[in-house]
C-alpha cells in the first residue's frame, strides 16, 4: 500500500484556490496543505511557489496561513500574467527537495507538463458541478404509441428482439423509440435523481444512431419531428431537467443536403464544405467511412450555417429550448493532415453559445488525452474516458476473482483485452491524465462507467454478455463499487440508460438495448435502489459535487481519498476485493472521528481509523 497523507497537497478546488473568473493582472491566493510528520511540524516547513510568466519561471515564497495538529496551511500570491498560467510548489528544498505538481509529489526535477494551471477564460456555468446526467439513445428508450412510418433505411424489430451488433443491419435495426416516448418516462429519471437528460442525435439521419445527419434544420420525423422535441423540452423543464443535445461538427452523412448539392455540382457553394480530392468520388471522411464525409472548417459559409453566429444550427436549437451541446468526435473536428483548426472551432462554438445563451454547457467527446484541447476558451469539459472510465475498468476488471467474461472485451478500441491493474497504477493514471488540464475543465467533464459507444460496465466487471439483465448478480458487487467511484469523484456523473437495471453488452452497439419497461420484474432491483441511494448521496453533499480530491491511500485492492470543501470533509474508501486493513491516523486526517454516511462503519481506536477490509464494497465517512 502507498500512503499519501504525509505528502503536501494542492488542487484547484475552492478550498485551495479562489474560483474564477480571473483576469490578466489578477493576484490569486493559492494554498498548500503541508502535513506534520514525526519530528517536524507542518508549520516548520518552507514552501516556494514557482509560476511561469511569459515562458520564464518566477519564484515567490509562501507564508504560513494557519496550523493544527495535522499540519499547516501555506498561502502564496499567484500572479495571473498569461491567459494560461502554470505553477507548482517547491516544498522543503533544504531538506527533501520535493516538487508538488498536479501529478503528485516528486523528489526530483520534473517537467512543466504536470504543473497546475489557472486561466483567464470564463469558467464553465456554475450549475454544471451539481448535475447528474442520464443518457438516452432515442431509438431504444421508449415508444410512445404514435403511428410512425417505417423509414426506408430501417429493418424493423420488435421491442424485445435481440440487438443486432455485428453485420450490415447493425446501424439499420429499428426499434421505433421516439421523443414522446422519452417524455412519457421522465419520472424514471427524476426518480433516480438525475438532473440532465442527454440525448444522442435527434436530427434526421439514415441510421438508428443518426450520427449521419441528412440535415441540421429539422428533428427526425421518425422521432416525432420538431413538435415532439418541443413537447419533450417542455416536459423536461417542467420537472427541473436540463436537456443536452448531441451535434456532429466533424462530418455529416453522405445523404446530407449539403453533401448532395456538393456532389451534384463542383461549383456549388456546398462543395467548399467538404474536402474533395477528385470530385465527386474522392473526399475525406471519418476514419475512411465513405458514408460520413468530413467537413472542411476552412469554409466560412459552412461555419456560418453550422456553428458561427445567431443563424447557425448551434444557436437556433438553443433558441428553440435546448440547454447545452455535446459535440461528437470533438478530438477529430477541424483536424486533417497539416490542418489543425480544432481550437478555433471550439472557441467559435463557445462564442456563439455565450452570445445568446451564456449559461449553456459545451461538452466535447474525446476518448483519449484531451488535456491540450481543454486549455483555452473552447470546450468546457470532455467525456472523461481517459482519466476515469479506462482506469476504473482496468481496476475493477481485475483482482483475485478475475472475471472471465471481460477477457475477450476490447479495451477502449485497442486490440487487446482489458488489462488488470492494481489500485496504485490506477491512481497514477488518473493523476497524470487530469494534471494536463485546469481544474475547472476537469470538474466540468463527465464521468462514465460506459456509454452507447462501449461495452456495458456490468459486462466489463464480470456480469455476463447476454445483452440482457445480469440475473445472477455476478458482476453486481464490482459494478456498485464503480458506481460509488462515479458518484464520489470530481466531475459530472453520466449514467447510460439501463445501467441502473444491470443490463449487459459486449460492445457499443450491443449495449444499445431497448429499455425493458414491460419487464420491470426482471430488473436487478437491488442495483436500481443502490443507484438511487448513491445519486442522492452525491446531491446531498457539497463536498462530493464541489470539493477537492486528496488521495489518502492506494493498494492493489483498495483506494481511499478525501473530498474536501470548506463546509465538510468526506473520506471515501473503495475496495475491489478483500485486502489488508487500511489504517489512517486521525491526527493526519485532522479529525477526531468518522461518521458513516454509506457502507460499513470504520473503527476508531487509539488515534487510528481502521477502514473495512472486506470487498468488493465502498464506504463514505464524514470526518468530525
Amino acid at each position: 500500500m502507498t500512503s499519501f497523507l504525509d505528502e503536501p497537497h494542492h488542487d484547484g478546488s475552492v478550498a485551495y484556490s479562489a474560483p474564477g473568473a480571473h483576469r490578466l493582472g489578477d493576484t490569486v491566493p493559492v494554498r498548500v496543505r503541508v502535513p506534520s510528520v514525526p519530528g517536524r511540524a507542518g508549520r516548520d516547513a518552507s514552501v516556494v511557489l514557482r509560476s511561469v510568466r511569459d515562458g520564464e519561471p518566477t519564484f515567490r515564497a509562501a507564508r504560513v496561513d494557519g496550523s493544527d495538529e495535522a499540519g499547516a496551511w501555506f498561502v502564496a500570491d499567484l500572479a495571473v500574467d498569461n491567459p494560461v498560467t502554470s505553477y507548482r510548489f517547491l516544498v522543503d528544498p533544504d531538506r527533501d527537495y520535493r516538487w508538488l505538481t498536479a501529478r503528485g509529489v516528486a523528489r526530483r526535477d520534473v517537467s512543466d507538463a504536470g504543473d497546475f494551471r489557472i486561466s483567464v477564460f470564463d469558467p464553465p456555468p456554475d450549475w454544471v458541478a451539481d448535475q447528474v446526467v442520464y443518457q438516452v439513445f432515442p431509438d431504444r428508450f421508449a415508444r410512445s404509441g404514435h403511428d410512425r412510418a417505417v423509414p426506408d433505411w430501417a429493418v424493423p424489430a420488435a421491442w424485445d428482439d435481440p440487438v443486432v451488433h455485428q453485420g450490415r443491419d447493425t446501424a439499420h435495426q429499428w426499434f421505433g423509440g421516439d421523443l414522446d416516448g422519452v417524455a412519457e418516462h421522465l419520472d424514471h429519471l427524476t426518480g433516480l435523481g438525475a438532473t440532465v437528460l442527454y440525448l444522442t442525435p435527434i436530427f434526421e439521419g439514415r441510421s438508428n444512431h443518426r450520427y449521419d445527419a441528412v440535415t441540421f434544420d429539422r428533428i427526425d420525423p421518425v422521432l416525432g419531428g420538431d413538435e415532439a422535441f418541443g413537447r419533450l423540452l417542455g416536459a423536461a423543464h417542467a420537472r427541473g431537467l436540463r436537456v443536452l443535445g448531441d451535434l456532429t461538427l466533424n462530418h455529416t452523412g453522405a445523404a446530407h443536403e449539403w453533401f448532395q448539392a456538393a456532389v451534384a455540382d463542383a461549383a456549388a457553394p456546398e462543395s467548399g464544405y467538404y474536402r474533395f480530392g477528385r470530385h465527386p468520388d474522392e473526399y475525406a471522411s471519418w476514419l475512411g467511412v465513405p458514408s460520413l464525409p468530413k467537413l472542411d472548417h476552412r469554409s466560412a459559409a459552412m461555419r456560418t450555417a453550422l456553428y458561427e453566429g445567431p443563424g447557425s444550427a448551434v444557436a437556433r436549437w438553443l433558441d428553440f429550448g435546448l440547454d447545452s451541446w455535446r459535440i461528437d468526435v470533438a478530438n477529430m473536428t477541424g483536424r486533417l493532415g497539416a490542418d489543425d483548426l480544432t481550437h478555433e472551432v471550439a472557441r467559435t462554438v463557445r462564442r456563439t453559445m455565450a452570445a445568446g445563451h451564456p449559461d449553456a454547457w459545451l461538452l466535447a467527446e474525446h476518448g483519449h488525452d484531451a488535456a491540450f484541447d481543454l486549455l483555452g476558451d473552447g470546450w468546457h469539459g470532455t467525456m472523461d474516458y481517459a482519466g476515469f472510465s479506462r482506469p476504473v475498468w482496468s481496476w475493477l476488471r481485475g483482482g483475485p476473482d478475475e472475471p472471465r467474461v471481460a477477457q475477450g472485451t476490447p479495451f477502449a478500441g485497442q486490440p487487446i483485452p482489458i488489462p488488470s491493474l492494481p489500485g496504485g497504477a490506477v491512481v497514477a493514471t488518473m493523476r497524470e491524465v487530469h494534471a494536463g488540464a485546469p481544474w475547472a475543465a476537469w470538474s466540468a467533464s463527465t464521468l462514465h462507467l460506459d456509454s452507447h459507444d462501449t461495452p456495458r460496465f456490468r459486462t466489463v466487471v464480470g456480469g455476463g454478455a447476454s445483452g440482457w439483465v445480469d440475473h445472477q448478480g455476478r458482476g453486481r458487487a464490482r459494478h456498485l463499487v464503480g458506481l460509488a467511484l462515479q458518484m464520489t469523484m470530481p466531475g459530472v456523473p453520466a449514467v447510460f440508460a439501463g445501467d441502473e437495471l444491470g443490463l449487459t453488452g459486449v460492445d457499443g452497439e450491443h449495449s444499445r438495448t431497448p429499455f425493458p419497461w414491460s419487464r420491470a420484474a426482471e430488473w436487478d432491483g437491488p442495483t436500481v435502489e443502490v443507484y438511487r441511494r448513491w445519486i442522492a448521496l452525491r446531491r446531498t453533499h457539497v463536498a462530493l459535487r464541489r470539493g477537492g480530491l486528496r488521495w489518502a491511500d492506494a493498494g492493489d485492492e483498495s483506494m481511499t481519498y478525501l473530498r474536501e470543501h470548506p463546509e465538510e470533509r468526506l473520506l471515501v474508501h473503495a475496495a475491489r476485493g478483500p485486502h489488508t486493513p487500511v489504517r489512517l491516523s486521525l491526527g493526519g486526517l485532522g479529525a477526531r472521528g468518522a461518521e458513516t454516511l454509506e457502507g460499513e462503519p470504520a473503527r476508531a481506536d487509539g488515534g487510528v481509523l481502521e477502514l473495512p477490509a472486506a470487498g468488493p464494497g465502498a464506504h463514505v465517512y464524514r470526518l468530525v
